[in-house]
């Protein structure tokens, strides 16, 4: 039993102390929480304009032990959590702060903040049509089958987080707008696809962030998957650790959730806790590192990830301490993601050349335990796109890249080259190298 093998340590975590209960703060509460800084009302506004077409959650663990608010508004924490005025294109952010400062009704902001998301690109590379799979003449629009032998799987009751990263790809989830939502409750359709596709040996359970659901809930899901075979691993997509770690210390059900760890570990399965750290701020409390161990000693892997973004984390410094501690931490780590082409990329986006140039120089940095991480990546329609570098080649600057994972197999692994831009920050920006007019056979320019 988790409760005698696997006790929760007695950690203290100041304000909070040592079995916090999770407080949860949204725009509603925003301007209360901005009252800590000396932003002008005009400046408050501005933000809850931001947060009136993306999406804003907090909580109590975030706002009191991972953001320095005397060193806000660099804080990284701060800027990973709270809307910045930057976030949206001018013309909309007045748009926005207009309507909120004359009370316009509730219908017409509503109206108004669905025509800016519609032309954020809310569902990039495919996943409302080439990513959903189909079963018996059935779509299963809470799965998502890009790779062969993997499949993505969105409870119902885990899209939303126990807060929010301002630069999510996964935006549309929590905005209140049922169309742009990836959900099922099917659990049956869910175990009849994946037995009748046995090429399937991965499943990752993603949202959202399945960690705010019940262990109950959660088992729901996790024990069908038990029952196939053919399925070899499970990965559980998560916030948790860094944004709310007493999900594995002190919550209610936290042992139950344990028990359930091991048991997927017992069934002879890789089990990895795919865990979302962005800054070297989110492994600096204790309840964190706490978190950790007992995750790891459940037999679980955890796999660190996170995008660099710009303001956050679009340093060498910040990434070679994020892996190094990671790696001293017993976590692996994993990708590091480019920032993808939705919502507010325009602001958090990174050029891809410089990009690389963070990653290279972080990776010098750190062991070579720690050189299990792979990118810059950037997770596009055709696949994972690793970018190796620039090189000179026949006289040609170029990017040269490869597909970790691609929708077509014979795809991966084969490097290709592209013209060199500095400006190019998604894969969609490149052009084939040497006047080619695609990358590789059955690889044309995003």
């Amino acid at each position: 039993m988790c409760s005698a093998l696997h006790p929760a340590p007695n950690v203290s975590t100041g304000s909070l102390g040592t079995s916090p209960r999770f407080r949860a703060f949204t725009p509603r509460d925003l301007d209360g929480l901005l009252q800590r800084v000396p932003l002008s009302p005009e400046e408050r506004l501005a933000l809850r304009a931001v947060a009136a077409v993306l999406p804003f959650r907090t909580n109590g663990y975030v706002v009191d032990e991972l953001i320095d608010w005397t060193a806000v508004p660099d804080d990284p924490i701060f800027r990973l959590t709270f809307p910045q005025a930057e976030m949206l294109p001018e013309s909309d952010l007045k748009q926005m702060t207009d309507l909120l400062r004359h009370e316009a009704p509730k219908a017409e902001v509503l109206r108004a903040a669905h025509e800016i998301r519609m032309r954020l690109n809310p569902h990039p590379s495919g996943q409302l049509d080439a990513n959903v799979p189909v079963h018996e003449g059935r779509r299963l629009t809470g799965l998502q089958h890009k790779y062969p032998e993997t499949v993505l799987v969105f409870p119902r009751q885990g899209q939303t987080c126990h807060a929010y990263c301002t630069y999510c790809f996964r935006w549309p989830q929590f905005v209140g707008e049922s169309d742009l939502r990836i959900a099922t409750d099917d659990i049956a359709a869910t175990s009849a696809y994946l037995r009748a596709h046995p090429e399937v040996t991965s499943t990752l359970i993603t949202g959202g962030d399945p960690m705010v659901m019940s262990t109950e809930v959660l088992r729901r899901y996790v024990e069908p998957l038990l029952e196939i075979d053919t399925v070899r691993s499970i990965r559980i997509g998560t916030k948790s650790l860094a944004f709310w770690p007493y999900r594995f210390l002190t919550d209610r059900d936290a042992d139950d959730l344990l028990r359930l760890l091991e048991k997927v570990v017992a069934s002879g399965r890789n089990l990895a806790l795919m865990a979302h750290f962005t800054h070297p701020q989110e492994l600096r409390p204790p309840a964190v590192r706490a978190a950790m161990r007992r995750v790891r000693d459940t037999g679980a892997v955890i796999r660190c990830q996170g995008p660099l973004v710009r303001g956050i984390n679009d340093s060498a410094g910040a990434w070679a301490e994020l892996w190094n501690e990671t790696t001293a931490l017993g976590a692996v780590p994993y990708y590091q993601f480019v920032e993808r082409d939705t919502g507010p990329q325009g602001y958090f986006g990174v050029p891809l050349a410089r990009c690389h140039q963070i990653f290279r120089d972080a990776y010098a940095q750190v062991s070579g335990l720690a050189r299990t991480v792979r990118g810059p990546v950037m997770s596009a329609m055709p696949g994972k796109v690793c970018v190796d570098g620039t090189a000179e080649v026949a006289g040609e600057k170029v990017f040269v890249l490869h597909l970790i994972q691609a929708r077509d197999p014979d795809l991966v692994g084969r490097p290709f080259f592209a013209a060199h831009d500095e400006r190019a920050t998604w894969f969609s920006d490149l052009k084939p190298a040497f006047g080619a007019s695609r990358f590789l056979p059955g690889l044309d320019p995003g």
